[in-house]
C-alpha cells in the first residue's frame, strides 16, 4: 500500500531544489548513512559578518520524505541568520511540506539534524561556542558516534571499531580496530577529524588503524 504523500512532498521529491554540493563550503555536516537506509549531507555558505546563510545545498540518498525535507530545509534556511536557521524545526518543514506520513518521522528528521549539525560545525569552526567544556574522552566518543562504518550501517562505537582514545593538552588519537589499507580506511579517517577538530581546545587529530 503506497504511503499517503501530499502532491507539495511528491513535488519536492522529483524536483527537489538546492540539490548538489557547495565547493569549500563554510560547513558541512553528514547524517545517517546509506546502509541504514537514509543518508543527508549539507553544505553552508554564511555571511561572516551578518551570520546569514548565502547559499546551502544538500545531498541525500533514502526516501521521498527524506529527498522533500531535505529541499524544503534548504529553502527555509537560505537568508535567514544561523539562529533563525537553528529554530527550523521538524514540525515546521512538515507544515511546509502539507505533511508527512509519522512512520517516515526518523527519515525527515534527518534533514533537520544535518541543518543544525551545520550550523555547529560553522560555529565551532569559527569560534562562536559560547560553552566550552574541555574536550573528554567521552565527548569524543559520543562524536564518533556519529561517523558510520559503511560496511553494516552503524557507527563505529556501536561495531566496537574504537580501540583507544587519547588526549593530551589539545592533540587527540583515535585508534580504529581496521587495516589502513581497507576501502574505507581513508573515509573513516575524514570523518573522525572532519568531527573532532572544530572542538575549541583541538589543535589536531590523529586516526591510527591497528591491524
Amino acid at each position: 500500500m503506497p504511503l499517503p504523500y501530499s502532491e507539495l512532498v511528491m513535488e519536492h521529491f522529483k524536483n527537489p531544489r538546492n540539490v548538489g554540493r557547495i565547493e569549500d563550503p563554510d560547513a558541512k555536516s553528514v547524517e545517517g548513512s546509506p546502509a541504514c537506509g537514509d543518508m543527508v549531507a549539507v553544505y553552508l555558505k554564511v555571511d561572516e559578518e551578518a551570520q546569514t546563510i548565502t547559499d546551502i545545498k544538500f545531498e541525500s540518498y533514502g526516501c521521498a520524505s527524506n529527498i522533500a525535507t531535505g529541499s524544503i530545509i534548504t529553502e527555509l534556511a537560505k537568508g535567514k541568520t544561523l539562529e533563525e536557521a537553528k529554530a527550523i524545526t521538524w514540525k515546521e518543514a512538515s507544515e511546509a511540506l502539507g505533511g508527512l506520513p509519522p512512520i517516515k518521522t526518523h527519515c525527515s528528521v534527518l534533514a533537520v539534524d544535518g541543518l543544525r549539525a551545520a550550523i555547529q560545525n560553522y560555529e565551532e569552526r569559527h569560534g562562536l561556542v559560547t560553552e566550552r567544556e574541555p574536550t573528554t574522552v567521552e565527548v569524543v566518543r559520543k562524536r564518533l558516534k556519529r561517523v558510520m562504518n559503511p560496511v553494516v550501517g552503524l557507527d563505529l562505537v556501536r561495531t566496537n571499531l574504537v580501540t583507544d582514545i587519547h588526549i593530551a593538552e589539545g592533540h587527540v588519537r583515535v585508534a580504529i580496530d581496521l587495516p589502513a589499507g581497507h576501502q574505507f580506511a581513508n573515509n573513516i579517517r575524514e570523518e573522525v577529524v572532519e568531527k573532532i577538530e572544530p572542538l575549541w581546545d583541538v589543535e589536531d587529530v590523529v586516526v591510527e588503524f591497528t591491524e
